[in-house]
């Protein structure tokens, strides 16, 4: 976030934090995702978003159409984030369209994307189309990344994705877009990996190969049991001490990439360290660890028009359908309903380790971004260590010979 975009932030987080009290009224989010289709060509052993439409064909025709989106996002506003979810957004033929009535409305500096890369030409078409417009859209400072998912090497990615060839797509992917990048260095391309039982004790691999990608970013979060994939009782978590043992591995790569990351990416990179923390202590103890601003810092809308206050409650929690209310987020933003939701969270009648909502859970806590602080001075510190134990050792010779020069 520049600097000018956290100053015109930072109202809303005084905002959010006297919301979550409940003194004043919710701003308006700052974080968006929507769910622009539940169709999937995927199979993955986590999720079952994709058995929908096998099993309810007719609920197709209620997703939202781009004349009833462009109603929502005017009466939503700007945001900073808005993340395109799925389903698979590229399935929806009209997800450039979408994106530029974001650009135009919502004014996003940040839109992500991710994708299962089972299209690799698709994705390539449709993400040049949007980098080519955001100028004629009024987004020139936009920054756009794709994430294509990656959960494992070879045929465990295509094993987990319940896809064979899901990999080799996967890397066609990745080469399509890091050309793409040279072209747009506005593109931020990375992969994230999903931490399940399935691919947990396999992870050291993921992450090696991660690197070999050499992409902007590489992330992952816990696999989670979501209302919206339908995937309850699939035991898809991994238990808390298979998990850190595999973490560890992720968070020495963090440590390592904080050392060099300066801006946006420093602060980005701390509260990443930081929350597979969070995510450990949550499989440990099943219990919010910090106060959630679910349903008031980020929202989710459904394929459907439901306001959700996050993927993991979803239905469950729904604040209102959109379509039932004129499309104005606004009234069910601040409607009873809501305030009805938000009370539920605060109460702590659910956890859950959201990556999405864990990262503005960390911004709005006092204590969590102290150390998120102490992390950043850390590897700081160790990068400047191992610089100076470089150039110490790079002088050594010539030290060696102008002694052995003096003695002569």
């Amino acid at each position: 976030m520049s600097r000018r975009a956290l100053t015109e932030q930072l109202p809303r987080f005084v905002g959010y934090r006297l919301a979550y009290e409940g003194i004043v009224k919710p701003p308006l989010p700052i974080n968006l995702t929507l769910s622009v289709t539940n169709l999937c060509n995927s199979r993955c052993r986590t999720c079952d978003i994709w058995c929908i439409y096998p099993a309810e064909k007719e609920r197709l025709a209620e997703e939202l159409t781009v004349d009833e989106l462009e109603r929502i996002f005017q009466s939503i506003g700007s945001v900073y984030f808005f993340n395109v979810s799925g389903g698979e957004p590229f399935l929806r033929p009209d997800v450039v369209e979408i994106v530029r009535l974001a650009c135009l409305h919502l004014k996003p500096g940040v839109i992500h994307i991710p994708t299962n890369a089972l299209m690799p030409a698709k994705i390539e078409a449709r993400v040049t189309e949007m980098l080519e417009g955001f100028d004629r859209w009024g987004s020139p400072g936009v920054k756009l990344t794709i994430k294509p998912s990656f959960d494992g090497v070879g045929a465990d990615h295509d094993r987990i994705r319940g896809t064979p060839g899901n990999y080799e797509k996967l890397l066609d992917t990745i080469g399509r877009l890091k050309r793409l990048k040279q072209r747009f260095p506005r593109l931020g391309v990375g992969v994230g990996t999903v931490v399940s039982s399935f691919n947990v004790d396999r992870l050291a691999d993921t992450i090696a190969q991660a690197r070999r990608f050499q992409v902007d970013t590489y992330i992952s979060e816990v696999a989670e049991e979501r209302m919206e994939m339908r995937n309850f009782g699939r035991e898809i978590t991994p238990a808390a001490e298979r998990y850190r043992t595999a973490i560890r591995l992720l968070q020495e790569e963090t440590f390592r990439r904080l050392g060099e990351a300066n801006g946006l990416e420093l602060v980005t990179q701390g509260i990443r360290h930081f929350y597979y923390d969070l995510t450990t202590r949550w499989l440990q103890h099943r219990k919010q660890i910090l106060p959630c601003y679910a349903g008031i810092s980020n929202v989710h809308i459904s394929a459907y028009g439901e306001v959700w206050p996050c993927a993991i409650l979803a239905d469950s929690r729904s604040m209102g359908n959109l379509k039932e209310q004129g499309y104005d987020f606004r009234a069910i933003w601040h409607s009873p309903r809501a305030d009805e939701v938000r009370s539920g969270i605060k109460a702590r009648q659910c956890d859950c380790p959201l990556a999405n909502q864990a990262y503005a859970n960390v911004l709005m806590s006092p204590g969590a971004l102290a150390q998120v602080g102490g992390v950043i001075l850390r590897a700081k510190m160790s990068h400047a260590g191992q610089r100076l134990r470089g150039a110490t050792a790079r002088l050594r010779p010539a030290v060696s010979g102008l002694s052995g020069e003096s003695r002569r």
